[in-house]
């Protein structure tokens, strides 16, 4: 069983930046895969970018790729993502989640995840 709890969230202009934190508890952090899904109102979840548990590969959306960065700090059992150059559609919620998947194929689908923080709010102001 693992707890993700996002923190990072808030309000920012357009063209700033933000860093998500996604603090885990309990065991076997390092032998997941990570994720960030995002949820705008009135709309589906979805994929903004994942790490594998090794930290060799990364996936990202083409909406945030050059704009977000995803790492991973298995010692601090903890996932980030920086944020910069935000755009008012990147307002959503945004959640963390765990997964025992590894290919990108699965990674993109929240329903391969196996474990959801509550999510944190991210709002970007034009």
């Amino acid at each position: 069983q693992v707890q993700l709890v996002e923190s990072g969230g808030g309000l920012v202009q357009a063209g700033g930046s933000l860093r998500l934190s996604c603090a885990a508890s309990g065991r076997a952090f390092s032998t997941y895969t990570m994720g960030w899904f995002r949820q705008a109102p009135g709309k589906e979840r979805d994929f903004v970018t994942a790490i594998t548990w090794s930290g060799d590969n990364t996936y990202y959306s083409d909406s945030v790729k050059g704009r977000f960065t995803i790492s991973k700090d298995n010692a601090k059992n903890t996932v980030y993502l920086q944020m910069n150059s935000l755009k008012p559609e990147d307002t959503a919620v945004y959640y963390c989640a765990a997964s025992t998947r590894v290919l990108k194929l699965d990674l993109i689908r929240s329903s391969r995840y196996d474990f959801w923080g509550q999510g944190t709010q991210v709002t970007v102001s034009s």
